[in-house]
């Protein structure tokens, strides 16, 4: 348990950190910019990374974790404060106050914050939707733009669930219906339930898909299934790149041109899926859940590639353990981050075992309930037992 926490959300963040300086960029102008493909922990995309973009100026590279991180971190807190399942209203009553109300180390900032000052529009959305807004939670996704924001950091319920990915749809379902809608939503159960059967025993890539795609509805479905059918064909990521991003671009509304969406981009459909997690789960197939090859192809893919590598790291974390992320890697991010990246994984572990507990002692009184219900007085001693 304590090994597959660990992979998931080390993992996680060291993707998003890899991921981050390229975010945005097509591959051909990330192999412009940093002379070939990227290998690892690069600089920032623009030297003058304070003032090149105003609408986001955060230090993007040189290993710093982005908001990706920063939202799955927060969410273990939750998880860590209710010591059981988590629902939209536990988004409302503890992640909202958590993101408005301590103060922490960004490391984009390169200061001490709130992490709402580093959310983008999209998150902050949950905070003017649950606390002026006071809509109901179930229901404050409905409305914001639909993307990745959601599903980039469910990977927490994917390990709070492990072994049992349907469990963690649902769920999953549940705590993204504060902060999304449509595909957004769905995109953060399927992405969670991927985490959830990584950690099954004897979890391979197609395994993964497997379930992914028995669980996934509509666009999200057909964009899984069309992605894999095409990555099943290659096994390095250079020439799978162009490959993937044709396959997911009937379902994908942003556009050819990322920082210039189309006017359709990020609107509700039952036909569309987000980008990120077809390409994730792509990557881990062309990848073979190495860590370097999966991780990496993400990256290179470009677009939103820091929450892709957060989505393909978290998996393939947590089929192989921690043991199979770089240490070079997690040990600069961690100290580049001025993060403890393995004590939230530590916590998450924790909290999973008392909540399995939990599920435990409640499925044993629902069998003694309904055994007495459907008069099997057997079963109903067993069930007490």
């Amino acid at each position: 348990m304590e090994e597959r926490a660990a992979g998931a959300l080390v993992g996680a963040a060291v993707g998003d950190a890899l991921g981050g300086p390229v975010e945005g960029w097509s591959p051909e102008q990330i192999v412009e910019r940093h002379g070939g493909r990227v290998q690892g922990i690069v600089g920032p995309f623009y030297e003058d990374w304070r003032h090149a973009r105003p609408i986001a100026p955060y230090h993007k590279g040189d290993g710093h974790v982005t908001d990706d991180t920063l939202m799955t971190h927060a969410l273990v807190r939750v998880y860590e404060t209710v010591r059981d399942h988590l629902g939209a209203y536990d988004v409302a009553a503890h992640l909202v106050p958590d993101l408005m109300g301590t103060p922490r180390w960004i490391p984009e900032l390169e200061a001490e914050a709130l992490p709402l000052q580093r959310i983008f529009l999209a998150e902050k959305w949950i905070v003017a939707r649950l606390h002026y807004g006071h809509a109901d939670p179930r229901e404050a996704g409905v409305g914001n733009i639909v993307n990745c924001g959601a599903a980039m950091y469910m990977a927490p319920v994917g390990i709070v669930n492990a072994g049992h990915p349907a469990a963690a749809y649902a769920e999953a379902l549940d705590v993204a219906g504060a902060h999304q809608s449509s595909y957004g939503r769905e995109a953060a159960g399927v992405f969670a339930a991927a985490v959830a059967s990584a950690c099954t025993p004897g979890a391979t890539p197609d395994s993964v898909v497997a379930d992914a795609l028995a669980l996934a509805k509509d666009g999200t479905k057909e964009a899984v299934a069309a992605v894999c059918e095409v990555a099943a064909r290659y096994d390095d990521f250079e020439s799978a790149l162009t490959p993937l991003r044709e396959a997911v671009a009937p379902y994908d509304t942003v556009g050819p041109e990322y920082r210039s969406p189309s006017l359709g981009a990020r609107r509700p459909s039952r036909l569309h899926s987000i980008e990120e997690l077809p390409v994730a789960l792509g990557m881990l197939l062309v990848g073979g859940a190495d860590f370097r090859r999966t991780v990496l192809g993400s990256v290179n893919y470009g677009r939103d590639c820091d929450s892709i590598a957060t989505m393909s790291g978290a998996i393939t974390g947590a089929m192989r353990g921690v043991a199979a992320v770089p240490e070079e890697w997690s040990t600069e991010v961690a100290r580049a981050s001025r993060l403890d990246l393995h004590a939230p994984a530590a916590a998450l572990a924790r909290v999973t075992r008392e909540i399995f507990g939990r599920d435990r002692e409640r499925r044993r009184a629902h069998e003694a309930a309904f055994a007495t219900i459907a008069g099997d007085t057997a079963g109903a001693a067993d069930g007490e037992a």
